[in-house]
């Protein structure tokens, strides 16, 4: 049975229909999830997409947080289903506190838009256990709030329970402390990523094809998850 994995969109949602393709070219079924109904309509993972979630008023992802639709993801991802949030979407789960830090202005205060060299350093997430530790990757990055931040305690918990998904390699595009690019929770099926895995899936719209592994992971996970 093919695995259905429900796309997110919200009000100033940009990547929403890459997200989708990219399921669909991993082999899952995407399913459109709509941010005011709390239904996740039985899929079996989430993404939460890239863009500007209610117009990236208060804080980026700070209005989101409190969608219909991320009440019952909140609990389900307590529960562990597995959520990839990119971009906006890694600013939602922080704001939702699924995952800690949170994401600022870019220290050079531009927003970056470039293809980026990332280093996988977990492999052991429902969103990267298709990836080698230590495997270089390039997909693009685009944000203009792309900064990692968390205090001392909390960047070295993470480091320490291997819970730094990846980093960045080749320069830091936003000043992301200790070159944070993706970590997830201690759990491993929440994955907050601010590169576009979803952008860096086929030959001819991508830099690589190499975002494609976090959404066949997915799917590798779900396979071996219990019934």
């Amino acid at each position: 049975m093919t695995a259905r994995i429900g796309v997110v969109t919200f009000p100033g949602s940009l990547d929403d229909g890459d997200a989708a393709r990219a399921v669909r070219i991993a082999g899952g079924e995407p399913v459109r999830l709509w941010h005011g109904d709390a239904d996740l309509h039985r899929v079996d993972a989430v993404v939460l997409p890239g863009g500007f979630s209610y117009g990236d008023y208060l804080r980026c992802g700070a209005i989101a947080r409190f969608a219909p639709v991320m009440e019952t993801i909140v609990d389900a991802a307590r529960g562990g289903l597995p959520v990839l949030g990119i971009c906006n979407g890694f600013q939602i789960l922080c704001e939702a506190h699924l995952l800690p830090g949170a994401l600022t202005r870019n220290q050079h205060l531009h927003f970056r838009n470039r293809d980026q060299i990332l280093r996988i350093e977990a492999t052991g997430t429902a969103w990267t256990n298709t990836y080698q530790a230590g495997q270089e990757i390039l997909i693009p990055v685009k944000n203009g709030e792309g900064c990692y931040v968390a205090d001392a305690a909390t960047l070295d918990r993470l480091e320490g329970e291997g819970r730094v998904v990846a980093r960045y390699v080749g320069g830091n595009p936003n000043g992301s402390q200790r070159d944070i690019a993706a970590i997830t929770n201690s759990a491993g099926n929440v994955v907050g990523i601010m590169p576009h895995p979803e952008h860096a899936v086929e030959a001819l719209t991508g830099p690589s094809l190499d975002g494609l592994g976090f959404f066949t992971s997915v799917l590798k996970h779900l396979v071996g998850a219990p019934a």
